[in-house]
């Protein structure tokens, strides 16, 4: 019989996005949770396996470490900044039961495995990258050094195993929305510009592109873009939409769906029959026909990672997008009436005063619904990681403060950490509090009563964060 497995998104800081959901980390403005899907891989393969999210569940330490005694290992899926805090709650599962294994999972355990058990003996292994197989064949009772792709610690020494082979026939893996009905409830995840309740999966892993500072495909899943079969995932829609007809929206969470055209374009043909609203992840380059076919199959929204309006910029984070490419984009699936949440970045490679204004002015006439602003963040095992360390930019401080709000750790010759840091509520404001962009939300307020209430809610939320971000400010948060 296999081990009791527990697959936990551990406790995390208020407003944090950081753990199985998140590729990066970032506070969060207003309320939202991304699905724990990685977790839900081998949980799917294991019957006594539980997947526990404990920030969306709004679970503190105890409640978490309430399950201790239930289970003979917990997995839990790490990221650098969390990894103090991930490990304080590996250190409560074994006082709780002292015969539990413990497993790290995730990008940083995958960058920097032997440090990572190094960190503390509390972490029995960690799997480096893909651990949908590694963690069930050690549940099963597999002897570790013929796992492959683990790093483990046996009678106070550290070993490995080779690699693992990148996993190519993603069809074998177990749906995650069977999981999530299994262990998870819908309705506890919500996404600003989402539709209410939602669902997000997969159809593929890694991504083409090159972009230095994107953590998951050079760390985790690749940098080629691995799909499911059309048919396979047309599978795992017809599930969901049988299991909870109640959702309004589904949410494709590949880093660059629309990478393949073709695919996405057949993708799209099939997606029709289910006349479901859906979302995804997408490159700025998408030609007019195939989103005039995402859109008549019923893609309402798009997450585009714009990252920054000034080519240079671009150019060396390797995006691979033009200024002008993005422009047409933007203006094409608007005049298909597609929605867009965009996705910037301040203090990338290149930046510095006028940079800024130039992209924030770029958001701003590009006019799209929402967006994000976060920090460049140099993440270990990234080439944006070895520039800043190469070139004496990367600052000896934490990717995130005591509260949890996230710092800005490079700072340049021609502009400091702490006017980086200062750029993103100034981006925010400018992009807010247009008059026309404060038009169109209050007549979406006065169209609809769900409206109303979601934009009250979401502002005071907003408004709550900005005062506790305001508060931080007082420590060198930004220093």
């Amino acid at each position: 019989m296999s081990l009791r497995t527990l697959f936990l998104n551990p406790p995390s800081f208020d407003d944090f996005d950081g753990g199985a959901g998140a590729r990066y980390q970032a506070t969060r403005e207003v309320r939202s949770f991304w699905y724990p899907t990685w977790l839900t891989y081998p949980a799917g393969m294991l019957p006594n396996s539980r997947v526990v999210d404990a920030p969306v569940l709004g679970w503190d330490s105890n409640k978490t470490l309430s399950l201790a005694p239930d289970f003979d290992m917990v997995i839990l899926y790490t990221s650098t900044p969390s990894l103090q805090n991930d490990i304080l709650t590996a250190k409560g599962f074994k006082e709780g039961n002292p015969s539990i294994l413990v497993g790290f999972v995730g990008p940083h355990p995958s960058v920097l495995p032997e440090l990572t058990l190094k960190a503390d003996p509390v972490i029995d292994f960690v799997v480096r990258e893909e651990f949908d197989y590694a963690v069930p064949e050690i549940a099963n009772g597999k002897p570790w050094d013929e796992v492959l792709g683990i790093h483990y610690r046996k009678d106070g020494q550290i070993y490995s195993t080779p690699d693992r082979p990148v996993l190519e026939n993603l069809d074998d893996l177990p749906f995650a929305s069977e999981v999530y009905k299994r262990d998870l409830n819908i309705r506890d995840y919500e996404i600003p510009w989402m539709k209410y309740p939602y669902v997000s999966i997969y159809t593929g892993r890694g991504c083409g592109s090159k972009c230095t500072f994107c953590l998951w495909p050079q760390t985790f899943s690749g940098n080629v873009y691995r799909t499911r079969s059309v048919e396979n995932v047309l599978k795992e829609v017809a599930y969901i939409k049988k299991t909870y007809p109640e959702i309004k929206e589904l949410f494709f969470d590949d880093d660059t769906l629309t990478e393949y055209r073709e695919r996405t374009r057949e993708l799209s043909r099939g997606l029709k029959q289910f006349n479901l609203s859906w979302g995804c992840n997408s490159k700025a380059n998408v030609d007019f026909e195939t989103l005039k076919l995402m859109k008549e199959s019923g893609c309402r929204v798009m997450v585009v990672g714009y990252e920054s309006g000034n080519q240079k910029i671009l150019n060396n984070v390797k995006k691979g997008i033009r200024v002008d490419q993005a422009r047409e984009f933007t203006r094409n699936a608007h005049q298909l009436g597609m929605k867009i949440h965009g996705t910037f970045i301040v203090g990338l490679p290149g930046e510095n005063k006028e940079t800024i204004e130039e992209t924030i002015q770029f958001a701003c006439e590009m006019d799209i619904e929402t967006l994000q602003v976060s920090l460049a963040s140099p993440y270990p095992g990234t080439h944006f990681y070895n520039y800043a360390k190469d070139n004496g930019y990367l600052m000896e401080s934490s990717m995130v403060s005591e509260e949890g709000y996230q710092t800005c750790n490079v700072s340049y010759p021609e502009i400091g950490s702490r006017e980086i840091f200062m750029a993103v509520p100034k981006f925010y404001r400018k992009f807010y509090y247009r008059p026309r962009y404060i038009a169109r939300v209050l007549k979406k307020a006065l169209l609809s009563s769900t409206e109303r209430k979601k934009i009250i809610r979401e502002a005071g939320e907003y408004f709550r964060f900005m005062a506790r971000r305001k508060e931080a400010l007082k420590s060198p948060v930004g220093q």
